[in-house]
C-alpha cells in the first residue's frame, strides 16, 4: 500500500507545481495586465510578480503602456472647392488607463482609424485646396485636439498627429508643377535683375570712389605744387633781400671808410668822375651832368693840362 501512495503523492505534487507555475505571472516593464475574477473586472497588475487563482482569475488583456504609432492608409477627402485629395496620416498615441482601454471600446485601433477619417473629412471640408496644401500645422493641431478629446473615455492619449502626404488629382498636380516652374523662373529673373542692379550700383560706386580719389590726388598735387612755388618765391625774395642788404652794407662800409679816411676835395672830385665814367659806359644816349660835377670836371681838365704842360717843358730843357 505504501508503494502505491508514493507515486500518487508524486503525481499530485507535480500537478500542484504545474498549476502554481501556470498561474504565476511576471508583468514586464511598460506593460499592464487587466485581471477578471469570475468574469468581472478585478484589478490591473502593474510591473512585478503576481499570482492568479486558477479557474477563478483570468487575464482579460495585456496592455502595452509604450507610445505606439498608427500609420493609416491614404484617405480620400473632398475639399471645400470640391477637389478630391488623398491624405496620409500618422497618429502617435499612448494607453493611459488599461481598464478603459479594455472595456471602453470593442476595437480601439479600428475605432481610432474611423474617428481619424471622420475628423479629417470634417476639417478638410472647411478648407479649400490651396489652404489644405499650406495649412498642415493647423490640420495637425485640430485633429489632435478632436481625437484626444474623443479617445479620452477609451483610456487613450493622442500625443501627436502628423499629415504625411497630401496628394491632389493628377491634372491639378500638373497645373501646380507648371505654376511652380513659372514661379521659379520669375524668381530667377528677379534675382538676376537684382544681381545686375547691385552690380551696376557697385560699379558706379567704384567709379565714383575712383573719381573722388583722383580729384583728391590732383588737389593734393596742386596744393603741394603751390606750396613748393610759395617756398621758392619766399626763398628767392629772401635771397634778393639778403643780396640788397649785402650791397647796402658794402656801400655803407665804403662810405664809412671814405669818411674815416677824411678825403680831400680833389679826391672826392676824382671819385665822382670815376662814378660818372662808369655811368657813361652804359647804353644811355643822353646823360645829364650836375653843375657841381661840371665844375669838378673843368678842374680835373685844368689839372690834367697843367700836368701835361709841365712834362713838355721838362722835355724841352
Amino acid at each position: 500500500m505504501d508503494f502505491i501512495r508514493i507515486p500518487a503523492l508524486i503525481v499530485i505534487l507535480m500537478v500542484v507545481i504545474i498549476i502554481v507555475m501556470r498561474n504565476v505571472r511576471i508583468v514586464p516593464q511598460a506593460n499592464a495586465f487587466v485581471i477578471e475574477r469570475l468574469g468581472a473586472y478585478n484589478g490591473t497588475w502593474q510591473v512585478g510578480l503576481h499570482f492568479k487563482i486558477p479557474i477563478i482569475d483570468r487575464i482579460a488583456n495585456k496592455v502595452s503602456l509604450k507610445e505606439n504609432v498608427l500609420d493609416f492608409p491614404p484617405q480620400p477627402v473632398i475639399t471645400k472647392d470640391n477637389v478630391t485629395i488623398e491624405i496620409d496620416t500618422v497618429i502617435y498615441y499612448q494607453v493611459t488607463d488599461p481598464k478603459l482601454y479594455t472595456y471602453g471600446v470593442a476595437y480601439p485601433l479600428a475605432a481610432i482609424e474611423n474617428l481619424t477619417a471622420t475628423t479629417l473629412r470634417n476639417i478638410i471640408g472647411d478648407l479649400e485646396l490651396d489652404e489644405s496644401l499650406t495649412s498642415r500645422e493647423h490640420i495637425n493641431a485640430r485633429m489632435r485636439e478632436v481625437l484626444d478629446e474623443a479617445t479620452d473615455p477609451w483610456g487613450v492619449k493622442i500625443n501627436r498627429v502628423e499629415v504625411k502626404n497630401i496628394t491632389p488629382p493628377m491634372d491639378i498636380q500638373q497645373a501646380m508643377e507648371k505654376q511652380m516652374r513659372a514661379e521659379r523662373e520669375r524668381r530667377e529673373v528677379i534675382l538676376r535683375a537684382e544681381g545686375e542692379k547691385k552690380s551696376a550700383v557697385l560699379i558706379a560706386e567704384g567709379n565714383k570712389q575712383a573719381k573722388i580719389l583722383e580729384a583728391e590726388a590732383m588737389k593734393a598735387s596742386q596744393i603741394l605744387a603751390a606750396e613748393a612755388n610759395k617756398e621758392k618765391q619766399i626763398l628767392e625774395a629772401d635771397g634778393q633781400s639778403k643780396a640788397i642788404l649785402l650791397v647796402q652794407q658794402a656801400t655803407a662800409d665804403g662810405i664809412r671808410m671814405i669818411v674815416e679816411s677824411a678825403p680831400t676835395e680833389p679826391v672826392l672830385a676824382i671819385k665822382s668822375l670815376e662814378a660818372f665814367e662808369k655811368a657813361a659806359d652804359g647804353k644811355a644816349t643822353k646823360i645829364i651832368i650836375p653843375s657841381n660835377i661840371q665844375g669838378l670836371a673843368g678842374l680835373a681838365t685844368s689839372v690834367a693840362e697843367l700836368v701835361r704842360g709841365d712834362g713838355e717843358n721838362k722835355d724841352s730843357v
